[in-house]
């Protein structure tokens, strides 16, 4: 059977990046050997970025509706929160909502743009060559063979596709391990949280919801544990009773998971026409919940470029640009995890440490910074070197309010609900070129700032890319600003018009 894209792996990612094949017209097909969403509640952190990009494809509010929404966050634990909501976002919060929640919203949403999905399903090999890609795959009706001309390895720390795409996963070994699991915990009052770091080690336990507890342990008697043994029943008990100093009414651990903080990071994003998303390019830590959310990221990166080569519209480089430009962040992303857990060891020098740095971050500039970091809204791509300069190339694109030719005040980011390029035009007086209209991946506004906005009160034109960076702008002190629209639009969109 043909695809024009494969993904490997069904979980947030693939389901993500299913949805942004399909919305863009492209036959996508997912193959996930689990029967079901994992019934598991695994990462429970939808950060402020992730929501930005989910709030531009109209889902972010069918989310909501399921999640908490929180203002703080932490790095490593101290005892200043993180303050989200300094952030310069509509999205200036982390939404509170176990994955198996997650992952459905993105596999409806998927589904109903028309991406398919095998359940059931395990792929046994995949071989590329010049012109296409042949998937082995093994399910209930036996073996088969699926052709596309890509796959996206979305399949995890094992990655298959990673390693018959003969790409390296460079790092370093666990060094301590942790337990992680839902529990009941009756002698805690609804809604209690607990973070706490001591001599016996760290726990940390927030509410799912009025009876359900995330709790989180590295215990020091088991922290040299390998990954691969099965937590029981009684080791939690007891790490619990260490960390905290009673069982906390213990009486059903609903899922139980030991993970260490090993590190790697794939060498290469892309071999040909085999790519890597998620944990199958990267794996850390899971301090500040960050995990789940760069693979979204990654997906919202990836997706139109994809859709773009297989349309026909997309210039040579483009595709390319997944690992230049993701690469580089996602590296930032294991050194952040990587000092956090610097930051749990129990020594007296670290603690004094964390009592140091909790100090320092109480300073407002100092905890902005971090929170953008683990937020993921300080992301920002290189420039590209044929545009004109501008301050905002590269940049995140933020939700603008927008005012119409018609008087009316809309937000931004509806425009970019198809996943197509979004022409954002302030100054039109000048004849246009109605050649724009007519491409079918460029969406024009002619708008106007509702509000004076510091970094756009410069801007003539702008390109927004469709996973929400800004490709280019043009200040109103530019000479010709009529062929530098027309130029971008011509490098960034192709020449593929309706």
């Amino acid at each position: 059977m043909e695809y024009e894209v494969i993904l490997i792996g069904g979980g947030p990612v693939g389901m993500m990046l299913a949805g942004e094949l399909a919305l863009a017209g492209v036959k996508v097909c997912v193959i996930e050997r689990l029967k079901e969403t994992t019934p598991y509640s695994r990462a429970l952190t939808v950060h402020p970025r992730t929501l930005e990009i989910l709030d531009m494809r109209g889902v972010k509010s069918r989310l909501i509706r399921q999640g908490r929404l929180l203002s703080r966050g932490h790095f490593a634990g101290l005892k200043t929160p993180l303050d989200f909501s300094a952030l310069d976002s509509t999205s200036n919060h982390t939404l509170f909502l176990p994955q198996s929640e997650t992952e459905k919203v993105l596999e409806e949403w998927a589904l109903s743009l028309g991406a398919e999905v095998w359940r059931e399903v395990e792929a046994l090999s995949v071989h590329q060559d010049e012109d296409r890609v042949d998937v082995k795959i093994a399910g209930p009706h036996g073996e088969t063979t699926l052709r596309s001309a890509y796959v996206v390895g979305t399949d995890g720390a094992r990655s298959l596709v990673r390693k018959h795409a003969n790409i390296s996963f460079e790092g370093t070994d666990a060094t301590f391990t942790a337990i992680l699991g839902d529990a009941v915990l009756s002698d805690l009052a609804p809604m209690s949280v607990i973070s706490r770091i001591t001599e016996k080690g760290l726990v940390s336990i927030m509410p799912i919801n009025d009876h359900i507890y995330r709790v989180l342990m590295i215990d020091m008697e088991r922290r040299n544990v390998s990954k691969d043994e099965t937590v029981t029943l009684e080791e939690f008990r007891s790490s619990l009773i260490r960390t905290t100093g009673s069982d906390l009414g213990l009486n059903d651990v609903k899922w139980m998971s030991r993970f260490g903080n090993a590190t790697r990071q794939a060498g290469r994003y892309r071999n040909g026409r085999l790519f890597l998303a998620g944990d199958s390019a990267h794996i850390h830590f899971p301090a500040g919940g960050q995990g789940m959310n760069v693979g979204l990221q990654e997906a919202m990166n990836l997706g139109w470029k994809l859709a773009g080569a297989i349309k026909g519209w997309a210039p040579d480089w483009l595709l390319d640009s997944y690992h230049t430009e993701r690469f580089p962040w996602n590296t930032a992303l294991l050194r952040n995890t990587e000092v956090q857990t610097l930051l749990l060891d129990v020594t007296p020098p670290i603690t004094e440490l964390r009592s140091m740095l909790a100090n320092l971050i109480q300073i407002p500039e100092a905890n902005y910074q971090i929170a953008a970091q683990i937020s993921a809204m300080d992301v920002h791509y290189a420039p590209d070197a044929e545009a004109p300069l501008h301050p905002l190339n590269g940049k995140r694109f933020k939700d603008l309010t927008l005012k119409l030719k018609d008087g009316q005040w809309i937000n931004s980011y509806p425009f970019l609900n198809k996943g197509t390029f979004l022409l954002l035009r302030f100054h039109f007086n000048e004849q246009n070129s109605g050649q724009w209209e007519t491409y079918s991946n460029l969406q024009v506004v002619h708008a106007s700032l509702a509000q004076a906005d510091a970094d756009w009160n410069d801007v003539h034109t702008a390109l927004i890319r469709p996973d929400g960076h800004i490709a280019w702008a043009i200040s109103l002190s530019a000479p010709n600003p009529m062929q530098m629209i027309n130029e971008g639009i011509t490098r960034w969109c192709g020449n593929i018009k309706e």
